[in-house]
């Protein structure tokens, strides 16, 4: 019978678990988008670029951001915010350009003006003023509708009447060749968004091959369409080449497929990876890199390998070290290319056969992979893509003495050496909950029951892993195990998952009124499930006056 456990089970718990050092949750952190839309009538804060809360130094859209903010053509909101994730109304993006653009007039309004913008309306003058310069027209019955989002084929339109380009090709041939969705634009716009696209004016966050042409206009990307369109009229520089944001500016060189450029390459030419194209060449994975694929590799910058405990990147180039190089290079490297909005949160599988942790927060557009963050995505290249990371992958599994993925400080542990809370080669320490099948017996152990686990890594190969099965008087175990490194790999799910044996012995303490002890045996598995969690099962025999087994199958947080 499952009981649930009361005061004296816990308190007896304690008692055996007090050595286990506390751990702090980590949390995924993540700016919500801001819904909430800006009172045209408030005055917006004239907030530089670099002030912005919501604007982050590796925000993809902060050198477009951050450029125009200083030229008063964008600006943030009262409360220091940006809010780069909310729709603009089409009054707005007239507001836009009337800041950006000094036009001269092909056309004059009507003098009633359109129906739905009354004279004392706080965008008539930028209205009056983007119809009159060509930008933007109005809807049959005289309507302009000024309250409504803009789809981003229209700002892109708008923006190629007003600055008067054109294409002197076939407009569907060279949609054809940059976006994967031009079927979906409208047949009005073709030859507008083929314009834009040979004038660099196109910038498509995260998928650069994709334009979404009727989804509303961002905040962050009117800023960036607009930069890049006073680029064309020459009143703005080029972004520099080694600015992350070029990568998503259709047309542009080094920015899209249309370079073929492999991830090699690519990663080579970046002063941001210099790092990982050296360690590549060494664990001679290069070739492999630049003619296999595709592939998605998420890359750690330089910084992120700066970042590793000192000494670690000049061991792992030793001869000696070069199978462990590979395994870690290959932990970062996916099967196939899957872009950033192809990314869902779950695990996914990479080349060396352990899964990373995928954790999508699409609101406010971030990814993590593991413990990293993705500060740049979708990087193309010739035979699939790269995601830049701010931290190196360890895998779970790793069977050197290099350091383990661990939030804790006990990262860089060597072999023999005793670290209470390390991983060990099974894996990562956790403390966590299971459920007890009592096989044979007379205890709490041999009937069904809930349990709190726990696994204390001491050293390269022993762990400590007190639980306790509560009954009607709880019962203590206390092994000390052996840890092996994973022998084989199980798969679930269309996933494979490495598992890490364990076998070991210790002590069973029955708290009932007259405490018995007694030798008992354990032996089981551990299965990782990522950088978070532990599967694990284990058959437990506690060697009272009669012998009691118990199946304890359960899931722990790692720590």
């Amino acid at each position: 019978m499952v009981r649930f456990f009361g005061y004296s089970s816990v308190r007896s718990l304690l008692l055996v678990l007090g050595f286990v050092t506390a751990t702090v949750t980590p949390v995924f952190v993540s700016d919500a988008a801001v819904a909430q839309n800006a009172n045209p009538n408030n005055t917006q804060a004239q907030t530089s670029g670099a002030n912005l809360s919501d604007v982050g130094s590796d925000y993809w859209a902060r050198p477009f951001i951050q450029a125009l903010a200083e030229r008063n053509v964008v600006s943030g909101f009262p409360d220091g915010t940006f809010r780069p994730n909310q729709p603009v109304t089409r009054a707005e993006f007239a507001v836009l350009i009337q800041k950006a653009f000094n036009q001269s007039p092909v056309r004059q309004l009507s003098a009633g003006g359109f129906r739905d913008v009354p004279a004392n309306y706080w965008a008539a003058a930028a209205i009056q003023r983007a119809y009159e310069t060509g930008f933007l027209s109005g809807y049959p019955g005289n309507e302009f509708r000024p309250n409504q989002q803009i789809p981003k084929v229209e700002a892109i339109v708008a923006l190629t009447n007003g600055l008067r380009l054109t294409t002197s090709d076939a407009g569907a041939n060279v949609l054809s060749t940059y976006y994967t969705d031009a079927a979906t634009i409208p047949s009005y716009a073709v030859n507008n968004v083929a314009a834009a696209t040979q004038s660099n004016i196109v910038v498509n966050y995260p998928n650069v091959q994709q334009l979404n042409p009727l989804t509303p206009l961002t905040r962050a990307e009117a800023t960036a369409i607009l930069y890049q369109a006073l680029v064309k009229q020459g009143q703005l520089q080029p972004l520099a080449s080694n600015v992350a944001a070029t990568n998503y500016i259709i047309g542009r060189t080094g920015g899209n497929t249309a370079t073929g450029t492999d991830i090699v390459s690519l990663a080579a030419s970046s002063n941001s990876f210099s790092t990982l194209t050296s360690l590549l060449r060494s664990a001679g994975l290069a070739d492999t890199l630049q003619q296999g694929g595709p592939y998605t590799v998420f890359a750690p910058t330089n910084e992120a390998f700066a970042a590793l405990p000192p000494g670690t990147l000049q061991q792992l180039q030793l001869p000696e070290n070069r199978e462990t190089l590979v395994k870690i290079l290959r932990y970062h490297v996916l099967p196939g290319q899957v872009t950033a909005s192809q990314l869902t949160s779950g695990q996914v599988r990479t080349i060396e056969d352990t899964p990373v942790n995928i954790r999508v927060d699409q609101a406010g557009n971030q990814i993590a992979v593991n413990d990293a963050r993705v500060i740049q995505a979708n990087v193309q290249a010739s035979n699939g893509v790269i995601h830049a990371i701010n931290q190196v992958l360890i895998p779970p599994n790793l069977t050197s003495q290099q350091p383990q993925p661990s939030p804790g400080n006990n990262t860089g542990t060597t072999t023999g050496e005793v670290s209470p809370g390390r991983t060990t080669l099974g894996g990562p320490s956790y403390i966590g909950v299971a459920g007890n099948i009592g096989l044979t017996g007379t205890n709490a152990l041999s009937v069904g029951n809930f349990s709190v686990i726990s696994k204390i890594g001491l050293t390269r190969n022993i762990s400590v892993r007190p639980s306790a099965v509560f009954g009607d008087n709880t019962l203590i175990l206390v092994p000390a195990t052996l840890d092996f490194s994973p022998q084989t790999s199980a798969e679930a799910g269309g996933r494979r998952f490495p598992i890490a044996p364990f076998v070991g012995a210790g002590v069973a303490i029955n708290t009932s009124s007259n405490t018995e002890t007694a030798f008992m045996v354990t032996g089981g598995v551990d299965v990782p499930l990522g950088s978070r969690f532990t599967a694990t099962g284990s058959v437990n025999a506690a060697f009272f006056d009669d012998t009691s087994v118990g199946l304890i199958l359960g899931v722990g947080y790692n720590f």
